[in-house]
C-alpha cells in the first residue's frame, strides 16, 4: 500500500486525525506512506529535514511492503516525547497493521504520540 492507494475517505480521516493531534500538543505532524530509499532511518532523517518546522514536527514513516515504521522527532519535541512512548506508539500501530486495520492503525499512533508529547500542566506552589 502506498499513500495514493488510500481512499479519499481514508485521507481525510487521517487528515482529521493529524489536525486533532497538532491541536493537542502544538506540534506538527507529516506521514509519509510509501517505499524507503536506501537506508530507511537515513531516508526517514531525510524527509523529516525537509519538513517545514522540523524542530517542531513528528514524522511517521510507514513502508508497507517493507513491513517498515519509523518515526523522527524535531528536537523541540524530544524534550516532550521519550523513546519509550515512541515505541508504544510503533507497537500499537504494528498491532493494528497485523490486524488488517491500516488507517486504524496509523490514527491510533498519531493520537498516542500527540498525547504523550503534549506539555504536561504543572502547579507551583509558594514556598
Amino acid at each position: 500500500m502506498a499513500a495514493g492507494d488510500l481512499s479519499s475517505r481514508d485521507r481525510a480521516e487521517l487528515d482529521k486525525a493529524i489536525r486533532a493531534a497538532e491541536q493537542s500538543c502544538r506540534f506538527e505532524f507529516s506521514v509519509f506512506i510509501g517505499a524507503t530509499e536506501g537506508d530507511a532511518r537515513a531516508y526517514a532523517r531525510r524527509l523529516h529535514a525537509s519538513l517545514v518546522a522540523p524542530t517542531h514536527s513528528v514524522l511517521v514513516m510507514v513502508d508497507p511492503a517493507a513491513r517498515l515504521i519509523d518515526i523522527v522527532t524535531g528536537t523541540a519535541v524530544r524534550r516532550h516525547l521519550t523513546d519509550r512512548e515512541v515505541e508504544l506508539s510503533i507497537l500499537a500501530m504494528q498491532t493494528d497493521f497485523v490486524a488488517g486495520d491500516f488507517v486504524g492503525g496509523l490514527k491510533r499512533g498519531i493520537s498516542m504520540l500527540a498525547e504523550h508529547a503534549r506539555p504536561q500542566n504543572t502547579l507551583h506552589a509558594g514556598v
